[in-house]
């Protein structure tokens, strides 16, 4: 399976789409429109789930069976370091502010453990602490851990075509069902785990999906109704979420040149490092400001800022924390376990 590259330039936008939602308080004289829209920028966060489902499940569902362990190796390696590195930025600010005589209550030394094993969102929390973003990465551990068993119980290929697409749905109603007809952004300690595993299932039914090929109108057109829906007023717990499916499969099955093209496909491969640094960069920017909206000039340093962090972060230390953490040894079923992922996998991966 070759690299989708225009998911991986999507996935890129989708982390700036936080960025902007976490700043946009900040910044001065933003036209009421545009505010309301970045308000909406913790909806990628419902991107992220199911495009992790799909390509996951591209990349692993005929193997995984025989390379669980090597599966969870390569997601560890994945998404620990880079947390582990960010979590240590964290604790800096933290002591720096404690020692200023200003200690932040966004960092409970208590929780501090949770946070370093990535089970903060299993429950065991009743805020977001520490590196906010980070919550979605300890619900993505979770999946990724149940992820062997998905495929030992259900083989979408067997499936036709209509049952996958019902299974969708049907996996799609939990969250109305359990959240309410409201925002999915809601009480995210309390459903923040369950918006993953569902989503992130439903992408696996994508990829399925994908795999029989078929064009991009149909998706579409679902997505554009969905989604338009959405901005008129329709609960984001019942139309988003199938909204993303339809626009991700959509996607997928298009070529969308300006999503593959080299700007957005860089912003996509080092999306991890933009999403998980920005908010912890930009309290730190804070530290050093007067309370109220930025200056223009202040929030472009900080945008650069994150652009040249992201850069340097995945050159710096993903791409050599995963190469070293996946040479180690690790528990062997056969020798196919010890099968590297191939190249053009590995990138639809990051």
């Amino acid at each position: 399976m070759s690299e989708l590259r225009q998911l991986t330039g999507a996935r890129g936008l989708a982390a700036w789409a936080v960025v902007l939602y976490h700043l946009r308080l900040s910044i001065p004289g933003l036209p009421e429109p545009v505010g309301q829209a970045l308000a909406k920028g913790y909806l990628a966060v419902d991107f992220f789930f199911l495009l992790s489902g799909f390509v996951i499940w591209l990349a692993w569902h005929d193997r995984v069976g025989g390379e669980t362990w090597r599966f969870w190796q390569k997601r560890i390696a994945r998404i620990w370091p880079l947390h582990l590195a960010m979590l240590g930025f964290a604790i800096l600010l933290a002591v720096a502010l404690t020692l200023r005589g200003t200690p932040d209550r966004a960092f409970p030394w208590g929780e501090l453990p949770l946070h370093l094993l990535l089970v903060q969102q299993w429950g065991t929390t009743s805020d977001l602490h520490w590196n906010d973003p980070a919550w979605s990465i300890s619900a993505e551990l979770a999946a990724y851990l149940l992820f062997p068993l998905l495929v030992r119980c259900v083989d979408w290929r067997r499936w036709s075509t209509l049952a996958l697409v019902a299974a969708a749905a049907a996996l799609l109603a939990i969250l109305p069902l359990a959240m309410g007809l409201g925002t999915l952004g809601h009480d995210i300690t309390r459903f923040g785990l369950l918006r993953c595993l569902v989503e992130f299932a439903t992408g696996t039914i994508l990829a399925a999906l994908y795999l029989r090929r078929g064009t991009a109108r149909a998706p579409l057109a679902i997505a554009i109704l969905l989604l338009t829906t959405a901005m008129l007023g329709a609960p984001e717990t019942l139309v988003v979420p199938a909204g993303f499916a339809a626009l991700l499969l959509a996607l997928a099955r298009s070529r969308a040149a300006a999503l593959a093209g080299w700007p957005l496909h860089w912003l996509g491969e080092i999306s991890y490092a933009t999403y998980l640094s920005h908010f912890l960069l930009w309290k730190a920017v804070k530290l050093l400001l007067p309370p109220g909206p930025a200056p223009a000039i202040v929030i472009a340093a900080y945008l650069l800022l994150v652009l040249l962090a992201s850069h340097l972060l995945y050159r710096g230390l993903e791409l050599p924390a995963q190469r070293w953490l996946n040479a180690r040894p690790f528990p062997r079923r056969n020798d196919a376990s010890t099968r590297a992922l191939p190249a053009h996998e590995d990138r639809l991966l990051r």
